[in-house]
């Protein structure tokens, strides 16, 4: 257990900072003891690490409304394949879809998702079902910590009013409330859960005291206590937003080198040399992060009588990049004699980003949507993205394998398993002109030995 905390940059001790003597009434040494729960509301890719990091040390209780993702969680197996059965070990866990079951639970954490309706408005239908849901099961001497990614005001002036209207209890006297936002990276096995800081906050300094003990029990790279949970929302939703902003310039730039005839990847492997230039690359932005929490703030935002014209802005960039890829490869066939129209494409990768599983609001697929309408034939290949899936979110068909004859191939989603895909591999694929659009500049320019090939990155 990490024994500092990270305040504005400076570690400082637990007993100067809360002066802290866990008394057996305490939550968090009764968490401790295993005479209290902690439940998880929302087995996500953020919740279910989260809970089975808890559940080396406490009770936890396991929850999601999808009881065919709970049937696979109960024989150790993660629906998002993030985690290995290993990781499911020697956890005391119970896992439910029975939303009565968190009336045994003295602190629930929620990690439900936070998407955008289709004008790009927050939804925020499943954190109010969430909280309806926990209103029925809440008593006194709860504690309510949300992860799910929000507008800066929305615990307190949606979820708060929910809770206390459902079960008739008042806020920082009957129960408490703390905001905590997830930061799990999909994909990614370096920067996990317990290694990256965490930023808690609490309803009040009780609160804040209880919720900065539980995280610390598990978090290894130290706590980071929010002054006011508004400053930890906006804390997590700047995080994705800076990075949207960025890529965003990276996407505009690079359409406009385009027109100069410059290669991105060169400008910015110059530009690069120079200390302190920000390496952010052009690419497609989905996911349900960076693709989604800009217009939180946008719709917070107007609410106030302010437009974010910057923000807005790089999500309409962002938003537009798998049409302007699909006009890329149309020009660049019709210069070799070709017409879309009669073409035989090659996706490459259709989930939101590499070797994950997640098809939700996937840039890569809804290029190939485009794609679709308007070619002859159209096969998409990804080894992590589920044929079902893809149908439902999509109404798209993924193939078991690579075909021969492409017209174009666009090497969309760097997963692992592609790997082996090199110019020598397109060579025995391509028909005898090919337009090879690559996101990343993974292949690199093609050699002498590959003919009529047109390549293209961003």
């Amino acid at each position: 257990m990490n024994t500092t905390t990270l305040i504005n940059g400076e570690h400082k001790s637990d007993s100067i900072l809360f002066n802290i003597q866990n008394q057996d009434g305490d939550l968090y040494q009764r968490l401790c003891d295993k005479k209290a729960t902690i439940a998880l509301v929302g087995l996500g890719y953020v919740g279910l690490p989260i809970a089975l990091e808890f559940a080396k040390s406490f009770k936890v209780i396991g929850y999601d409304i999808n009881s065919a993702r709970v049937d696979m969680m109960k024989q150790g197996i993660d629906p998002s394949g993030e985690l290995v059965a290993s990781d499911f070990e020697n956890k005391d866990i119970r896992f439910t879809s029975v939303a009565a079951t968190l009336d045994h639970a003295d602190v629930i954490v929620v990690a439900v998702p936070t998407p955008v309706s289709k004008d790009n408005s927050p939804n925020l239908t499943p954190l109010s079902k969430a909280c309806a849901a926990i209103g029925v099961s809440i008593a006194k001497g709860n504690i309510v910590i949300f992860e799910s990614t929000v507008y800066p005001g929305c615990t307190e002036e949606v979820c708060i009013p929910i809770l206390e209207k459902v079960s008739g209890l008042s806020c920082n006297s009957d129960f408490w409330v703390g905001y905590s936002p997830e930061r799990i990276n999909p994909g990614d096995k370096v920067n996990t859960l317990t290694n990256i800081t965490k930023i808690v906050s609490g309803s009040d300094e009780y609160a804040e005291r209880e919720i900065y003990n539980i995280y610390n029990h598990i978090i290894d790279a130290g706590i980071h206590v929010a002054p006011s949970i508004k400053v930890a929302e906006a804390a997590k939703i700047v995080e994705n937003t800076q990075r949207d902003v960025n890529i965003a310039l990276m996407n505009e730039l690079s359409g406009f080198f385009d027109k100069l005839d410059i290669n991105t990847h060169e400008v910015l492997a110059a530009a690069g040399t120079k200390w302190n230039f920000l390496n952010f690359y052009p690419g497609l932005v989905g996911g349900h992060c960076i693709g989604v929490d800009p217009y939180y703030l946008i719709h917070k935002a107007k609410t106030i009588g302010m437009d974010l014209n910057v923000i807005g802005s790089s999500r309409n960039i962002n938003d537009a990049m798998p049409a302007r890829v699909v006009e890329q490869v149309k020009d660049a066939m019709k210069a070799q004699g070709k017409d879309l129209a009669d073409a035989k494409v090659l996706v490459l990768g259709a989930t939101f980003k590499e070797n994950v599983t997640d098809l939700r609001n996937s840039k890569a697929a809804e290029m190939s949507q485009i794609f679709k309408a308007q070619v002859n034939q159209l096969d998409i290949v990804d080894p992590h993205a589920d044929n079902e899936e893809m149908l439902a979110y999509y109404k798209l068909q993924l193939e078991d394998k690579i075909g021969y004859d492409y017209d174009a191939v666009i090497y969309a989603v760097n997963h692992d398993e592609f790997v082996n895909i090199d110019w020598e591999f397109i060579e025995l694929i391509k028909s005898q002109k090919v337009v090879v659009f690559d996101f990343k500049k993974l292949l690199g320019y093609p050699t002498s030995k590959i003919s009529d090939v047109e390549y293209i990155t961003l």
